[in-house]
């Protein structure tokens, strides 16, 4: 069975980028319309169609991540979802390609490798307003979110998957969206969330630093929690260190093969890449690791060879910040409860307790109870009591 005690043997390794060895394969429009409906978009790059048009592609990718020495394999299913798959007018098709990758994934894995279901984070953010100029618009809602990941997830569940990696999340909201999507179905099932950063700073796209990130996610009991994508191993390793300072779970890493040159392509050799790799298991500072864009099995077999016998990161290796009140915007704030100093929380922005923010929430007026947010924060507010029920 797959649980937090797996990881506390030894390093866990994750295979490589999906996407690159599909580039290998040079494919044409019409590899990816095979024994699908008939569609009039092009699908060309919608990896997700090949789980039906060509799954004995994707099996030979996953078998290839296996021989290289891969203890994990992802699930083709990055953007199986309706949200993604909108693009491409295969909305419909989003529970069979998850369905079928994860039938795929357990096929080529057997009983002994771990299969994670791949959970992307759709093309649409929830936190951000795709026009600066109506700043509460939206595509989708959180519902919207919820039911797109709810069907995503039930696809890969009923195909066999060991655990769902919702991953490359750059919007926090909508990783809670995932989440509580994956709540209702099976609160108990194991769940790991990898974070892609924005830059070497350390934030994400929406702006979240890490521990904030972490706060938001953590109610949910984590497999594991770290970073893939975004930058390399030796850029993510003050990152990841960072992860391991404040993390109560299993840490997880899997970088690119450096950074992408001006051809959008990576240059990082296998040796060079587990060189970084193995300071990073050596750190004591890891439980999974593999590889993002840009990697192939050469890669994950010498990431396999290099952090071959190291310890993996103690579970038990958090700050005790468990031990004091988390809360979360861009930043976290923290309360000691043993030793609490005063802390000025806002609560005019509750239905239930401020007749004005209850009258502009019934009108749709959320511009001007945004305001209401913002001047208690200028008069003062370290958090914000929201209320809306």
């Amino acid at each position: 069975m797959l649980d937090k005690t797996t990881l506390k043997n030894r390093i866990l390794v994750l295979d490589g980028a999906m996407g690159t060895m599909i580039q290998r394969y040079n494919l044409t429009e019409e590899d990816f319309h095979k024994g699908l409906p008939e569609n009039s978009h092009e699908l060309k790059g919608n990896n997700e169609c090949l789980n039906i048009s060509h799954p004995e592609i994707i099996e030979e990718i996953h078998k290839e991540y296996i021989a290289a020495g891969a203890d994990i394999i992802e699930t083709n299913t990055f953007s199986a979802n309706r949200i993604s798959q909108k693009e491409y007018g295969t909305e419909a098709l989003a529970y069979t390609l998850a369905l079928e990758g994860a039938r795929i994934a357990r096929r080529a894995a057997g009983s002994e490798i771990l299969v994670f279901g791949s959970v992307g984070p759709t093309s649409k953010s929830l936190s951000l307003a795709p026009d600066i100029n109506n700043p509460a618009e939206r595509p989708y809602s959180f519902r919207d979110m919820v039911e797109a990941y709810d069907e995503q997830i039930r696809g890969l569940i009923d195909g066999g998957v060991d655990a769902i990696l919702i991953e490359t999340c750059f919007d926090a909201l909508n990783t809670k969206a995932a989440l509580y999507a994956l709540e209702k179905i099976d609160r108990h099932f194991p769940a790991v969330v990898s974070v892609s950063v924005n830059d070497k700073s350390g934030r994400t796209l929406t702006g979240q630093t890490l521990q904030a990130f972490y706060t938001s996610v953590s109610h949910y009991p984590l497999l594991a929690f770290g970073l893939n994508c975004s930058l390399g191993a030796d850029d993510l390793t003050p990152l990841l260190n960072e992860v391991a300072g404040f993390s109560l779970f299993p840490v997880s890493c899997y970088p690119n093969a450096g950074l992408p040159n001006e051809m959008g392509g990576y240059d990082e050799t296998p040796e060079e890449m587990a060189l970084q790799v193995r300071k990073m298991a050596e750190a004591g500072i890891i439980n999974i690791i593999g590889g993002c864009c840009g990697t192939t099995p050469a890669h994950i077999a010498a990431i396999s060879e290099a952090v071959k016998g190291i310890r993996p990161r103690k579970t038990d290796a958090g700050t005790g910040i468990d031990k004091t009140l988390t809360v979360s915007g861009l930043e976290p704030v923290s309360i000691d409860l043993k030793n609490s100093n005063f802390t000025n929380i806002g609560e005019r922005t509750n239905v239930a307790g401020s007749r004005k923010f209850a009258k502009l929430i019934a009108a749709g007026d959320y511009e001007t109870g945004l305001q209401i947010a913002a001047d208690q924060i200028e008069n003062g507010a370290s958090i914000i009591d929201i209320n809306m029920d």
